[in-house]
């Protein structure tokens, strides 16, 4: 009998990139038992090109995704992910027994603004992309400490 995948929600502010990279990064590394999904408190209307220009370049496409609103995602999850203090602060509340995990990353694109060039606007991209990898990386075991 095979068992079945953990279901997990990454929930942000907009849903255009730390949520969509953390989504991307689960699906890459832990597709056999981890069923991934992000949304956003106030999604924006696409994905940060930045997001899946970094992303791109270590081999995961997420372009493909969508931004999507909290409420429209109709799932039971055993897990919700907060990636930034905006979700925090504007915490929803959670249908069914879920546990609610907050790890807050940078914002890659308010980073970026301090600097002129493409490359040191990826570079932001780029720090917070893999800060993201190295905690699903340690998943599921690093959502049962929090």
């Amino acid at each position: 009998m095979q068992e079945r995948k953990m279901k997990v929600l990454f929930l942000g502010d907009g849903n255009s990139c730390r949520t969509q990279i953390a989504e991307g990064w689960v699906r890459h590394l832990k597709p056999d038992y981890i069923e991934t999904y992000s949304a956003g408190i106030e999604p924006l209307h696409k994905l940060d090109p930045f997001a899946v220009k970094v992303m791109a370049e270590v081999g995961v496409d997420i372009s493909r995704q969508r931004p999507k609103y909290f409420y429209d995602v109709k799932v039971l999850f055993v897990y919700y992910v907060l990636v930034c203090s905006q979700a925090i602060s504007s915490l929803p509340l959670f249908p069914g027994s879920a546990s609610v995990t907050s790890v807050c990353f940078d914002d890659p694109a308010g980073m970026a603004d301090a600097f002129d060039t493409v490359e040191e606007k990826l570079n932001c991209y780029r720090t917070v992309r893999d800060q993201i990898k190295e905690f699903i990386k340690t998943f599921p075991e690093a959502l049962k400490i929090h």
